[in-house]
């Protein structure tokens, strides 16, 4: 996969995340977050089993044996990490709104450089470090967190974010090594979908009648974020870095508000607009200042 392609994936990889926030929200008017995981990660789980048997399945021994306890420590470690994220940041929902959910989240942003030069001793490119400081004042402006207050369910979503941050690092060292996106996709779905329905046996009632009202919900959460936006994801972490990948995926804020506002009739007021312009040209710092250096050495 080329470089364009990477980008390409990394951005359809944002408009479907940014266009799930609302579903999410909205998909546990009669369900609870746990429930409403458990069956949206299965739903992405089936959705991503046939493509698994037609494309890859012919090359998983051979890319599994390269290394099979790293590939089933590291696909095992993204399972863990896209629970606890998915988990934290669907439980804060109930405790908190959108804007705020959408802006802590973005807190993944500046964690993602400092985790990876703390786990695996790796310097990142000067130009990350203006661009998280952009992306953070973008996501600040994009969701009016300036009119919201601080409720209990923020830390939720800050934990959330470590988590997030994790769960790029991880992936960036997967695709280092293994082609085999799709199987990563399969088992970090199934993963968050068995334990999700293991807790909501206990903390939730499961009906099937409330699952099945909010089916619009779950099918979109499932099939696009669930699963083909996490491979994506993967896909476009063969050829980007954690730390540039993670000021990509911030514009999942600025998808967000465009699709509120074509789809929801909301308005965009000079701050939201100005926060999308910081995101961008973050996300245009991050990418082309690297590439600057390179051609100066050509």
């Amino acid at each position: 996969m080329t470089k364009k392609a990477s980008l390409a994936s990394a951005l359809l990889c944002c408009f479907i995340w940014g266009t799930t926030f609302i579903a999410q929200d909205t998909g546990m008017d009669n369900i609870g977050p746990y429930t409403f995981n458990g069956v949206r990660f299965m739903v992405g789980f089936f959705a991503l089993l046939p493509i698994f048997l037609l494309i890859e399945k012919k090359n998983f021994a051979f890319e599994f044996n390269k290394d099979k306890k790293k590939f089933v420590y590291l696909s095992f470690s993204i399972g863990i990490f896209l629970f606890l994220g998915t988990a934290l940041q669907q439980v804060a929902l109930l405790y908190t709104d959108i804007a705020n959910a959408a802006f802590f989240t973005i807190f993944y942003v500046p964690m993602v450089p400092f985790v990876v030069l703390f786990l695996f001793k790796k310097k990142v490119h000067w130009s990350v470090y203006p661009s998280v400081v952009l992306c953070v004042i973008g996501g600040y402006l994009l969701t009016n967190f300036y009119d919201a207050t601080v409720r209990k369910g923020d830390m939720l979503v800050i934990f959330c974010a470590f988590f997030w941050a994790l769960h790029i690092i991880f992936i960036g060292e997967l695709v280092k090594i293994f082609e085999l996106p799709i199987t990563v996709g399969l088992v970090q779905t199934f993963i968050v979908s068995v334990l999700s329905l293991l807790i909501s046996l206990y903390v939730e009632e499961i009906n099937i009648q409330k699952i099945l009202s909010e089916k619009y919900e779950i099918l979109y959460a499932g099939v696009l974020s669930g699963g083909f936006a996490f491979v994506l994801q993967i896909y476009a972490q063969k050829n980007i870095n954690p730390a540039p990948a993670a000021i990509i995926y911030s514009l999942e804020g600025v998808f967000a508000a465009i699709a509120a506002w074509l789809l929801l009739s909301q308005v965009l007021n000079i701050n939201n607009i100005l926060g999308c312009v910081f995101i961008l040209i973050g996300v245009l710092l991050s990418q082309l200042l690297p590439e600057i250096k390179k051609a100066s050495y050509k």
